[in-house]
């Protein structure tokens, strides 16, 4: 593949797929120019292996497997443990505000996407997936190299997880009124 190609192709890549992938890396990172970071790292694998993808997947799997990937990679690497735990510090030191105002701040989707991310990461990934990026469930077990039923499973705890949190949420609004 010639270099004027390639360049053509990934141009297309990012217009057809850069935002999409920048939802999913910020929905395993929760920080926006860190997400850019990853997508743009993304599209450098792209670039540097166009010629080795075969053409099996779809395009827009592959890209989501290598940006998946790249959140992965970020999240187990040092430095972002390291950040957790300062920030975590910082949080319980500075945090004042009480729970409602914390209440009365989020609306009902913001609501909904905190208990999403607050789910464990591996039913955090596929509702995100399945959900906020459409992928069905063979897509979703291609990307993330689980079985098929691994991701049924997945998804159905990630969803009674969610409807538990939500019930609480009901059973609290109800006793404060």
């Amino acid at each position: 593949m010639e270099k004027a190609e390639k360049d053509r192709l990934l141009e297309e890549l990012m217009i057809a797929y850069g935002d999409e992938l920048l939802r999913l890396a910020f929905a395993y990172v929760r920080e926006k120019e860190l997400a850019k970071d990853l997508v743009q790292n993304t599209f450098v694998k792209c670039y540097e292996n166009l010629e080795a993808f075969r053409y099996e997947a779809q395009i827009r799997t592959w890209l989501y497997r290598i940006a998946i990937n790249e959140c992965k990679d970020y999240l187990k690497s040092w430095h972002y443990r390291k950040v957790q735990v300062k920030d975590i510090l910082l949080h319980y030191r500075f945090t004042t505000s009480s729970v409602e105002q914390k209440v009365m701040k989020n609306a009902n989707d913001q609501e909904l996407r905190e208990m999403v991310f607050s789910l464990p990461p591996k039913y955090r990934e596929v509702i995100s997936l399945y959900y906020f990026h459409s992928l069905k469930i063979g897509e979703i077990a291609e990307v993330t190299r689980l079985h098929v039923n691994t991701v049924k499973t997945r998804l159905r705890r990630a969803k009674q997880q969610l409807k538990s949190k939500l019930e609480e949420g009901e059973n609290d609004g109800q006793k404060k009124g």
